[in-house]
């Protein structure tokens, strides 16, 4: 599949803001079953960016506007193909798997993901996921709005509702329970209408298998219609925009994000 995205973040603040920097994971990398055809991160204030990769090997581009500013609007726009992997996720490895079993203040399971994962403990490790993934899609319910990126996994599965990040975070702590590194993934889902974020899924490793993608929060693998673009421990690791900035006061965020399949696109 060819995947189109257009991603667009506004940020307008109540006063000028001083040294506003934006730390930006939206740049997928190329990888068996995904290629980056093109892509471009724009700013509409005059400033710098600079590239780099973080520790987890994602391509960060940091962006220091060059003045105070109100608004800001950070824009990405990108092709790329994916093809059918079943899956599995064959993409260059920096850090050893070991550290994938790491929880975090974010993962950190309470009793009640102890015992999600208690349900699965008998079974072999790919048959275990894949009933964690689709128990979840199943006994949680997808709402916008009930969390915030503060939210941790144990907090989101005792109160039965979140967003694809909760759903992510509670299936790589309970797999991380049963001895299975887990970690976050942040990217794309093709869909038929724009959306107000990112989506976020999750990748264990699956012993003879590798690295596996699965999407609690939709209950499947992931298909020809993700894009990967940043792993992490959780959340904080893949973020597709962290900032800082001096002043301001209040400010109001909104992000629109429309990931398509451009050969659909070019039909109609």
């Amino acid at each position: 599949m060819r995947l189109r995205i257009h991603h667009t973040t506004h940020y307008r603040y109540d006063a000028p803001a001083t040294d506003v920097i934006q730390a930006l994971r939206l740049s997928p990398i190329n990888h068996d079953g995904q290629h980056v055809i093109g892509w471009r991160i724009d700013a509409d204030i005059d400033g710098s960016f600079r590239e780099s990769t973080d520790a987890f090997g994602n391509r960060v581009t940091m962006f220091y506007a060059d003045g105070p500013t109100s608004d800001v609007t950070i824009t990405v726009t990108g092709e790329a193909e994916t093809a059918d992997t079943a899956g599995i996720v064959r993409a260059p490895e920096v850090l050893p798997s070991a550290v994938f079993l790491r929880q975090t203040p974010l993962t950190k399971p309470g009793p009640a993901i102890g015992a999600l994962a208690e349900r699965f403990a008998d079974r072999e490790p790919l048959a275990a996921l894949h009933a964690l993934c689709t128990t979840l899609y199943a006994e949680m319910r997808f709402e916008i709005g009930a969390t915030t990126a503060r939210t941790s996994a144990a907090e989101a599965l005792i109160a039965g509702h979140g967003v694809c990040q909760d759903f992510a975070h509670i299936f790589i702590s309970a797999a991380r329970i049963l001895g299975i590194p887990a970690r976050y993934v942040s990217g794309h889902l093709a869909r038929t209408a724009p959306q107000s974020a990112a989506h976020a899924w999750a990748e264990a490793l699956v012993p003879g298998l590798g690295w596996v993608a699965f999407d609690p929060a939709n209950g499947i693998c992931a298909t020809t219609s993700y894009l990967r673009v940043a792993i992490g421990l959780d959340y904080h690791d893949a973020a597709p925009l962290r900032g800082a900035r001096r002043g301001g006061g209040g400010e109001v965020l909104n992000v629109t994000v429309d990931a398509s399949d451009a050969m659909r696109q070019s039909q109609n």
